[in-house]
């Protein structure tokens, strides 16, 4: 495709998403990172310099993806999943610990992490599998060879420690479930965690009360016509106490001490007011400032560059995962609500491209962009605003960091040249 014939055909929509994103993002990460000392914009020694470097290298490589021939992303797929893997396992060996995680290669000029060309990668390598012809996802082994693509990456992940990266590949199952994998499998992930929780706040002896009165319930109100199988329920029964009676252990003995005080604090778990109060000034510290300097920006906010937590440093890592909080303090819940309506309309604008594809692989390639993007939006905010514990996922296109910036552009920009190609086809 010719460039004048890419220009033409690209959709100008997104592409305006995308511009007024990174270009507030960028803005909000030169606010937190302003000092007197040094109020230059080109500095590439400040962490704005650098971010406006990486947004220049994103551009770039908008160029590059969109001149490559549609079809070489569906043909390098498993190579390029490979690869990917290849990395995550290299970071065991070569990897450069930062905060506690050994999730980057430090290449001098910049720190590589994987885990961004991974998404990239396993979104590519699920629409493939899926779009194949010998494909049926109705079928058990096609079924567990789609999740073991989400899986390989996410148990490289997750020994780092990253869990929160490795939350994101299982968001891919959204691509298969709209491809017609059977919705029970959503209800028994949404029972899962419904009974960790519950478990956590209640204990198991509660759960298993529950259950009996939900079942009591069930054969009390159910129409006579309707046959139970009692195997498979007495099975499910059976499997759901057996989870239940093994959270505790899990969250005892398989959780670091970090995640048991994330979890404490968010479901209010520890009933010691003293030990309650020190979770707060370590583990809750970060969501407690986030929460004050948002409301400290009111309706209108304090302006740009007059927030007062932000220049004392209150909220840490605010130039990356807590970005929103520099949103809502200086432009208060008006800039806010802008921010997140440009996140939501550019999602929406997102599905009715890829409802619009003809082809197989397209579509689910959509849908996995989609669902990245969807879950690292709803979790940064909701970590930001108290309503998530914090995992450590940042806003894409607007928090700090060149692997985040360089690969969500390369995510959507594919989708786009499929997009693009399209109309190409005439298809």
């Amino acid at each position: 495709m010719s460039g004048k014939s890419i220009l033409r055909r690209i959709d100008w929509l997104t592409v305006l998403f995308y511009l007024l994103l990174i270009t507030i993002g960028w803005v909000n990460i030169y606010s937190s990172t302003f000092t007197e000392a040094e109020p230059s914009i080109f500095n590439f020694g400040t962490l704005h310099g650098k971010q406006l470097f990486f947004i220049g290298v994103s551009l770039l490589a908008i160029i590059i993806v969109l001149a490559l021939e549609a079809s070489f992303y569906e043909r390098f797929a498993s190579v390029f999943y490979v690869i990917a893997m290849i990395l995550l396992l290299g970071l065991f060996v070569f990897g450069k610990t930062v905060a506690g995680a050994t999730s980057w290669y430090n290449l001098g000029f910049f720190n590589l992490q994987p885990t961004e060309l991974a998404k990239v990668a396993t979104a590519l390598a699920l629409a493939k599998y899926l779009s194949d012809i010998q494909t049926d996802i109705k079928r058990h082994k096609d079924q567990l060879y789609a999740f073991l693509i989400l899986l390989i990456p996410a148990l490289l992940i997750i020994p780092q420690p990253d869990p929160g990266s490795a939350l994101v590949f299982f968001s891919l199952a959204f691509v298969i479930f709209r491809e017609g994998l059977p919705l029970y499998y959503l209800g028994i992930v949404f029972i899962a965690i419904l009974v960790f929780v519950t478990t956590l706040m209640f204990g198991t002896i509660w759960v298993i009360i529950a259950l009996a009165l939900m079942v009591v319930l069930f054969f009390l109100f159910k129409k006579k016509r309707f046959r139970v199988p009692i195997m498979p329920l007495a099975s499910a029964l059976v499997v759901t106490i057996l989870f239940s009676l093994s959270v505790n252990f899990v969250f005892n003995n398989v959780f670091e001490q970090r995640h048991r005080d994330r979890f404490s604090l968010w479901l209010r778990l520890e009933k010691d007011p003293k030990k309650l109060e020190q979770i707060r000034k370590t583990i809750g510290y970060n969501t407690y400032q986030s929460e004050k300097a948002i409301e400290s920006g009111g309706l209108f906010g304090k302006g740009f560059l007059e927030g007062t937590r932000t220049k004392g440093d209150f909220v840490p890592e605010q130039h990356s995962d807590y970005i929103f909080t520099t949103v809502g303090e200086e432009w208060g819940f008006i800039g806010t609500t802008s921010v997140i309506l440009l996140f939501t309309l550019m999602l929406l604008r997102l599905v009715y491209l890829a409802e619009r594809q003809k082809t197989d692989f397209a579509r689910m390639y959509g849908y996995g962009v989609i669902s990245i993007l969807l879950i690292h939006y709803f979790i940064n905010i909701g970590m930001v605003i108290g309503l998530l514990p914090t995992i450590g996922i940042p806003l894409p296109l607007f928090s700090y960091g060149g692997s985040g910036m360089i690969f969500f552009t390369i995510l959507i920009f594919i989708f786009l040249k499929l997009d693009a190609n399209r109309l190409k086809e005439g298809v």
